[in-house]
């Protein structure tokens, strides 16, 4: 046995009886994590022959205008319905924006959260049809309590609310392959959850999947609960029933905004994900070109639930492995996490959707956040809607400067949320506040110098403009 093949034996061993006696963690979570190390150890990591990527045809990645529409009977569109559930992924803390407790509970729009909007898209499908479509949360250890405490507010709504926590795995110290909890650091830091592609296994530890089988539910639509773009849609539940599809991906025209999102690529006569981080450095250029690989994916995905069910039974679904160095109290540690969109290569007939851009509205900064409060969109039962009058297909590119980071700093700062459907571009540095009713067009740019401040008075239209202190107003 060669010496580094006894080293990771060895490094494992000591792990198993380190992981044993963790209490805080089922037995479940200490063997998906061992298993987890273990593939990680084996370097189980699979390699891309560059030369054997396809490009997936219309039949793998099909395109959303060739889809037939829907049943239009009423007693059809709810037999279908009855079919799904809804989950999102509620695991991420709203700390980027500096809110603490989840995201999902960031105002968005007219005093409503994340999560606000769902239950309303999901209330109004059920009174719609009369159909009953649950809503799952997976949350992490992160946002389980608070979003115990939120789920309360809606104990009147016509949607049931289903809530499941997914693993938690010790962070690894990387001078010694232990979990950090079994040094003494036994608080939140001690811990991570290991990516959105544990959806699966714990979906099936939490008893959620039994139990949503024995209902009768087929399909989950899996989307991040800031997507404000991932609403139910029928033409694609009705295509993947049609079709016996296990799973399918939704993929959007990339943009040069999104050269970095993975997309899926026929490979070996199988449809598979490509993530940047499985790209040989000689070819990132090529990866991040919009000529070679067009689409990315939204993280919106339709999933078999009885599939999902074969396939963690057999423990099929080895994902490609995501290795997430970090620094906690000056100790470097590793946290190994996977990726749901790269279980597709598992499923039997999976398939992309190329889906039009508004299915992909995520928000993930302050500066997402002025396009959704903006006059851009307008919110209809929940859900948002771009507005019509702007004709450029893109959204205004929008970059803020760190003082509108936090959620809090960035409404201190508009007095009112500029109307742009006009506008192009917006780049905002320095001490800068904005008055209310103002216009934006074309390209914009405010660049207060250190030590000004800039203020934009009320009612100004600005049009491709350059300001760097008052008098350029």
């Amino acid at each position: 046995m060669a010496a580094a093949a006894v080293a990771s034996e060895e490094k494992l061993a000591n792990l198993r009886s380190a992981v044993a006696g963790l209490d805080q963690i089922s037995e479940n979570e200490k063997t998906g994590f061992i298993n987890l190390v273990s593939r990680y150890l084996s370097g189980d990591a699979q390699q891309i022959e560059w030369s054997k990527i396809q490009t997936p045809t219309d039949e793998v990645v099909v395109p959303y205008d060739s889809i037939a529409p829907p049943p239009e009977d009423l007693t059809e569109m709810k037999k279908l319905l009855d079919k799904l559930v809804v989950l999102k992924l509620n695991g991420g803390l709203g700390t980027t924006m500096g809110c603490t407790g989840p995201k999902s509970v960031i105002e968005v729009r007219n005093g409503l959260t994340f999560l606000d909007l769902i239950v309303v898209q999901i209330e109004s499908l059920n009174n719609k049809y009369g159909c009953k479509v649950p809503l799952l949360l997976m949350n992490s250890f992160n946002t389980h309590d608070d979003t115990q405490k939120i789920v309360e507010k809606y104990t009147n709504s016509n949607v049931e609310i289903h809530t499941f926590n997914q693993s938690q795995y010790p962070r690894l110290v990387i001078e010694d392959f232990l979990p950090l909890p079994s040094k003494g650091n036994t608080g939140k830091d001690g811990w991570y959850p290991p990516g959105h592609g544990d959806v699966f296994p714990s979906l099936m530890n939490s008893g959620k999947l039994d139990s949503l089988l024995s209902q009768g539910k087929e399909y989950v639509f899996v989307a991040n609960s800031d997507n404000l773009g991932a609403v139910v849609d029928l033409k694609i539940l009705s295509h993947l029933v049609h079709h016996q599809n296990e799973y399918c991906m939704e993929v959007t025209p990339k943009t040069l905004a999104d050269v970095k999102g993975g997309t899926l690529i026929s490979y070996e006569g199988r449809v598979q994900l490509l993530e940047i981080a499985q790209v040989p450095d000689e070819h990132v250029n090529e990866f991040k070109s919009i000529e070679k690989f067009k689409i990315f994916n939204t993280n919106n995905l339709w999933v078999n639930l009885k599939a999902i069910k074969r396939l963690v039974e057999a423990e099929a679904l080895k994902m490609e492995i995501i290795p997430n160095p970090k620094e906690v109290d000056g100790v470097k540690v590793l946290q190994l996490e996977t990726a749901a969109g790269a279980a597709i290569r598992f499923f039997e007939k999976a398939i992309g959707i190329n889906v039009p851009r508004s299915r992909f509205l995520p928000v993930k900064a302050t500066s997402d956040l002025l396009l959704v409060q903006s006059d851009l969109y307008t919110v209809v039962d929940g859900f948002v809607i771009r507005n019509e009058v702007r004709t450029n297909p893109a959204n205004p590119s929008v970059e803020l400067g760190p003082e509108f980071k936090k959620v809090s700093n960035f409404l201190g700062r508009f007095k009112s949320i500029p109307s742009i459907i006009e506008l192009d571009s917006l780049k905002v540095t320095g001490d800068v506040w904005f008055g209310a009713n103002i216009t934006l067009k074309g390209n914009i740019t405010v660049a207060a110098k250190s030590g000004v401040k800039v203020e934009i008075p009320d009612g100004v239209v600005l049009e491709n403009k350059v300001i760097n202190g008052p008098e350029d107003l």
